[in-house]
């Protein structure tokens, strides 16, 4: 098997977050990128030839995976490999879509000629046991697999809907309609596409060759080469609430979420807060790999009343400090200060933040490098917040502080 993961889309919803880099560079949950979630399902799967195809801001999803992802191996299917926008096309354009991603590059999958091609999305933070996938569809002689999540019915107008017969395979797909048809025996949910698909190679290339010649495609795996299969092969739904992660417990439900909005990615990160996360990132038998950051621990030091520094129901990252300040269910990155009288709370800090003496910070994210001025309050007046050079407030009130490129620039000056 030959994977590809798509890791080039602009993330214009996470703005701010993606000013700067691609959205699968984004940091999730302290140390990690979410980019890191696919390629780990792919490794702990045995799955290691893997081609990450780039294309907008690259510079910080390049360097992340030169840092935590290069692989050294003496055999040659080995290797995780960025690949760059190309124009391999007689337009010299840009990836036109999900589809035209994979046709300019299609030379990749000759060259290594395998018998299936896996094609993922590197924007979605889940656990996933690709290998069940595969012997899923190989159980079935399908010659494309695509993974669907249940969702309750009323949710169907989020997502595209995937329909199915009773055996499982699909008989249509329904792009964001509210009457979309439910799952066969479950008259509550209906099946939501995530986006990741698993092809037997010979109908790959001649499905894409193919498209590549309609003038009319969009060039869309969703949109145009799956709903074209309908009828004309064989294609089946793979439902990942039946997936299982070797280390979970048998009880232990299945996890996916869609970050592509500022108030997702929050929702997502609070999620890692609870005594028995959702989403488990301490199972051994399917760890969660990332860059190898040469961090000192971090570090809670006074224990004086008014000044202890202290994490409750929190994850604080290596190079952390709180000198003497409170965090209450936050996720901290690395090398954050928390300083004396200071108070983080339901938040999420990326790297370098500094957090000044007395300030408060509530309900926020704050990008990278952002330095908090002593006894300055965010997320306590929302009209005073938008006002702030560089803020973004959402629709549920979480207020986004965009971030700096050296840790001595102050974010929080009022315009």
């Amino acid at each position: 098997m030959v994977a590809f993961v798509l890791a080039g889309g602009k993330g214009t919803r996470l703005s701010p977050l993606t000013k700067e880099r691609a959205k699968p560079a984004v940091p999730f949950g302290g140390r990690y990128r979410i980019v890191d979630f696919v390629l780990s399902n792919l490794v702990n799967s045995g799955i290691y030839s893997i081609y990450v195809l780039i294309q907008f801001k690259s510079q910080s999803l390049l360097q992340h995976l030169r840092d935590g992802w290069e692989v050294n191996s003496l055999l040659k299917e080995h290797f995780i490999i960025p690949v760059p926008a190309q124009m391999r096309t007689q337009e010299d354009v840009w990836y036109r879509g999900t589809a035209d991603a994979i046709h300019q590059n299609i030379n990749l999958i000759e060259q290594a000629n395998p018998h299936y091609v896996a094609i993922f999305g590197a924007d979605h933070i889940y656990r996933m046991n690709i290998r069940d996938m595969l012997d899923y569809h190989m159980d079935k002689r399908a010659q494309a697999t695509v993974a669907a999540i249940p969702v309750a019915r009323d949710q169907a107008a989020e997502f595209g809907v995937i329909e199915t017969a009773l055996d499982g395979s699909i008989i249509g797909f329904h792009e964001k309609r509210s009457d979309a048809p439910v799952i066969p025996g479950d008259p509550g949910r209906v099946y939501a596409s995530m986006g990741n698909y698993i092809f037997s190679t010979n109908l790959l290339l001649r499905e894409l060759d193919a498209d590549a010649q309609n003038p009319g495609s969009t060039h869309d795996f969703g949109r145009d080469i799956l709903p074209s299969l309908v009828g004309r092969a064989a294609m089946f739904a793979y439902d990942f609430q039946t997936n299982h992660i070797p280390g979970d417990p048998p009880t232990q439900e299945a996890y996916w979420r869609d970050v592509g909005t500022l108030d997702a990615y929050y929702d997502a990160s609070m999620d890692l807060r609870a005594v028995s996360p959702a989403l488990n990132l301490y199972n051994r038998q399917w760890p969660l790999r990332t860059a190898g950051y040469q961090d000192p621990p971090a570090k809670f030091i006074f224990d004086e009343q008014g000044r202890r520094g202290q994490a409750i129901d929190s994850i604080v990252s290596g190079g952390t400090i709180l000198s003497g300040g409170m965090v209450r269910c936050s996720i901290l990155g690395r090398g954050v200060r928390v300083h004396s009288g200071a108070v983080v709370e339901d938040s999420v800090i990326f790297d370098n933040c500094d957090i000044g003496r007395r300030a408060r910070v509530r309900r926020a994210i704050l990008d990278k490098n952002v330095r908090v001025a002593e006894d300055d309050e965010i997320g306590f007046d929302l009209d005073r917040d938008r006002e702030r050079r560089g803020c973004t407030v959402t629709e549920s009130g979480i207020v986004v502080l965009e971030g700096t490129r050296s840790n001595v620039e102050v974010a929080t000056v009022i315009v």
